[in-house]
């Protein structure tokens, strides 16, 4: 019986790159000399730190291109809000969501299950398994799945036939 997998993943190697990238962009740019804007990478999270709201807007647009360019879908990422750090400096969290959780699991399971195709979905750990009689019917699987969420970057891999 043909199977596949819903999941979401993060090239991690690719997205210390942009990191390393954009931090080189911002340390050689003339609006951010002297001051102690960057962008560093702890495990699944990227912390802005800017000397104000503006500059981390600046250093957002420096990012986010760079990501996309190192093929990273930018909506996996959370903006957390923005922190006051000493003095007048700022620092913002952008969280990176790896890995289909709970919520849009239950989301993608009802979805296929309410489209009336021969499919059946079951949620495992942080992926979602869709397994069907045939190919074709996973093929419809997957589009009517791409189309209804969009907010969310899913990748459809792991097909066994």
């Amino acid at each position: 019986m043909p199977s596949f997998d819903i999941m979401s993943e993060v090239d991690l190697v690719a997205l210390r790159n942009a990191v390393d990238v954009a931090n080189r962009k911002i340390s050689g740019r003339y609006d951010f000399k002297g001051t102690d804007a960057r962008v560093e990478q702890g495990d699944k999270v990227l912390t802005l730190f800017g000397d104000s709201d503006f500059q981390l807007d600046q250093m957002k647009a420096i990012l986010l291109p760079e990501m996309t360019a190192k093929k990273i879908d930018i909506r996996c990422l959370e903006y957390c809000d923005l922190q006051k750090v000493s003095g007048n400096k700022v620092k913002q969290e952008l969280k990176v969501r790896v890995g289909v959780d709970q919520e849009l699991a239950k989301k993608v399971v009802k979805l296929l299950k309410d489209s009336k195709l021969k499919v059946q979905a079951a949620i495992q750990g942080d992926a979602v398994r869709v397994s069907g009689a045939k190919r074709d019917t996973l093929q419809d699987a997957i589009a009517i799945v791409r189309k209804d969420v969009t907010d969310f970057p899913l990748q459809f891999g792991n097909f066994r036939d």
